[in-house]
């Protein structure tokens, strides 16, 4: 009997360190644990917190799970034995503190009150609101995109009716849509567009992707341009959350690695 039941416990162990589990997990901190990376660097899948702090992830014994987020240092966790048992773990992140070197900003004031004002140099300049003047506080245009509101938005299909009936057309914009200048500013308008959200995948989540998907340094910059070109980069990309982007940025990962076979 004693040696039935250590069989089954050898068997029962074994079962554990070798099969993958799905954990559930949770991360806790001073401030918010919302969009916490949390990846398995062993196999190579990745998820994210929710706004509780909360997560599911597969794992194996021994398996390394590294936490990751920008307010907080990065944080290791090997998957035990325990972990495994009671298919859950809890994880407290550290903050991430930068601490700046001691700025002067301005003049230093000496207390007297004469001659801290002939110290002063220089007016703050008037701006539209000083005077009650309304002013543009919105997004700034880019070169390419002033430069295709100045061409004008002139629909040959369209003819006149484009802009009412009877209405007048400038001849500039029909001179644009003729030469197809319009269209080329508008390609270039949608190229800074795909430009700008890489540069903010790289900014923002580059490090942690390439954390489970290892690549040579100098091959990084091409992949995500071969991410970048993708027809549905904009589509998948732009205003989505990390997940999704980290899904996408996988698929694309695969294709990029088989091309380069």
């Amino acid at each position: 009997m004693k040696l039935k039941l250590l069989f089954l416990l050898i068997l029962t162990s074994k079962c554990i360190y070798s099969q993958t589990i799905e954990i559930i997990g949770k991360v806790t901190s001073i401030s918010d644990v919302e969009n916490i990376h949390v990846i398995n660097n062993t196999a190579q899948a990745f998820t994210i917190t929710d706004k509780n702090g909360e997560f599911k992830i597969p794992v194996k014994f021994n398996d390394t799970l590294i936490f990751s987020s920008i307010q907080y240092k990065l944080k290791e966790v090997v998957v035990t034995h325990q972990m495994l048992l009671n298919q859950a773990v809890l994880v407290k992140l550290d903050e991430q503190i930068n601490e700046l070197k001691e700025v002067v900003i301005g003049r230093i004031l000496t207390g007297n009150l004469l001659k801290d004002i002939n110290n002063l140099q220089g007016e703050r300049p008037v701006n539209f609101f000083d005077v009650g003047i309304p002013g543009y506080t919105g997004k700034i245009a880019t070169q390419s995109e002033r430069r295709l509101s100045e061409a004008g938005g002139f629909n040959p299909s369209l003819g006149s009716s484009g802009y009412g009936l009877g209405g007048s057309i400038g001849f500039t914009p029909i001179i644009n849509a003729i030469t197809g200048r319009t269209k080329m500013l508008k390609n270039r308008v949608k190229l800074e567009e795909r430009e700008v959200l890489m540069q903010k995948i790289k900014r923002n989540i580059a490090k942690d992707f390439f954390a489970s998907n290892p690549m040579e340094e100098e091959l990084k910059m091409d992949f995500l341009y071969f991410c970048a070109d993708d027809v549905n980069f904009i589509k998948y990309c732009k205003n989505q959350t990390d997940f999704k982007v980290l899904i996408f940025l996988r698929v694309k990962y695969k294709q990029y690695m088989e091309n380069r076979d």
